[in-house]
C-alpha cells in the first residue's frame, strides 16, 4: 500500500515478445514506476485503457503485430501517450513509419540504459502532465 504522503508512482506500459526483456525491464524500474508488462498488444490496449497509462513502450520485431502498428493503434486511441519504440533492429523504414504514423517520441535501442530509460520516463510524464494540463485549462 503507498503511502498517502507520496505522490503515485508514474505508470509505464512495456510490450515485448521476449517474457526476459519484459521482466528485466519491471525489475530494473518497479521500485521507481508502476511498470505494466506484457507480451500481447490486445491486452497492452486494454491496459492502457483500464488504468490510463501516459508511457509505452514498444519493442519493434514481434510475431503478432508489428511495434510500430501497436503504437499507432495507441496513437489512434490515445493521442496523448508518449509513445517510444525500444527495438534492437535499426530499419529506416521502420523507423519513417513509427514517426509518421504512430508519432513516436523517441527511439531507443537495445540494450537499453535504465537511466536512460528513468530520465526519459520522467520528462515524457512532466510533459504529458503539462498538456493535460493545458488542456483542462481550455
Amino acid at each position: 500500500m503507498e503511502n498517502a504522503d507520496q505522490p503515485e508512482k508514474i505508470k509505464v506500459l512495456y510490450l515485448d515478445d521476449e517474457i526476459i526483456n519484459l521482466h528485466s525491464f519491471k525489475a530494473v524500474l518497479r521500485m521507481k514506476f508502476n511498470v505494466f508488462i506484457t507480451t500481447d498488444p490486445i491486452e497492452a490496449l486494454n491496459l492502457i485503457e483500464l488504468n490510463e497509462i501516459p508511457i509505452i513502450f514498444s519493442d519493434q520485431r514481434m510475431p503478432e503485430m508489428m511495434g510500430t502498428e501497436f503504437l499507432t493503434k495507441v496513437y489512434q486511441k490515445f493521442p496523448d501517450t508518449k509513445r517510444i519504440l525500444l527495438t534492437g533492429y535499426t530499419d529506416m523504414t521502420d523507423l519513417v513509419i513509427a514517426i509518421n504514423e504512430a508519432r513516436i517520441v523517441k527511439y531507443l535501442t537495445k540494450p537499453w540504459d535504465a537511466e536512460v530509460i528513468e530520465k526519459t520516463i520522467n520528462e515524457l510524464n512532466e510533459e504529458y502532465i503539462y498538456l493535460k494540463n493545458l488542456k483542462h485549462k481550455a
